[in-house]
């Protein structure tokens, strides 16, 4: 039987800033954030004990990344079977994006919801960042 996939954490929050240096800078001396280039991984444990991660980031108010969103912001939510949860969403008539992005950290899809905010879908790999 097939498994379905289902979101299964927020993966990340991404947000539009006017000089994205600052705000991690902000972040990290004001709220102890522990930045880096692409902002701050949050570490955590999930139901079964395995670590998982939360990623925090800042972009330039320039990124064309959530377009076809014309929001600040973008969510990014943990999911698992990403590719049969893509088609799920299609035969429901949800907004896919129709590619596939696969690194070493994990799968990416994204969607657009009845807002028209991007939703970003990753299928996490976590070990990749131990």
């Amino acid at each position: 039987m097939k498994k379905k996939g289902k979101v299964i954490g927020i993966g990340g929050i991404f947000f539009k800033t006017e000089d994205p240096k600052a705000t991690k800078d902000w972040y990290k001396s004001n709220l102890g954030f522990n930045t880096d280039d692409w902002g701050c991984t949050f570490w955590w444990k999930d139901n079964e004990g395995k670590k998982a991660s939360t990623q925090w980031s800042p972009f330039s108010n320039d990124t064309n990344y959530f377009e076809p969103s014309k929001k600040d912001f973008m969510f990014n939510y943990r999911v698992e079977n990403l590719v049969e949860l893509l088609e799920e969403l299609k035969e429901k008539g949800v907004t896919v994006i129709d590619k596939i992005e696969e690194y070493d950290y994990g799968k990416f899809g994204w969607i657009v919801d009845l807002d028209g905010n991007k939703i970003e879908l990753w299928e996490p790999k976590d070990e990749a960042f131990l």
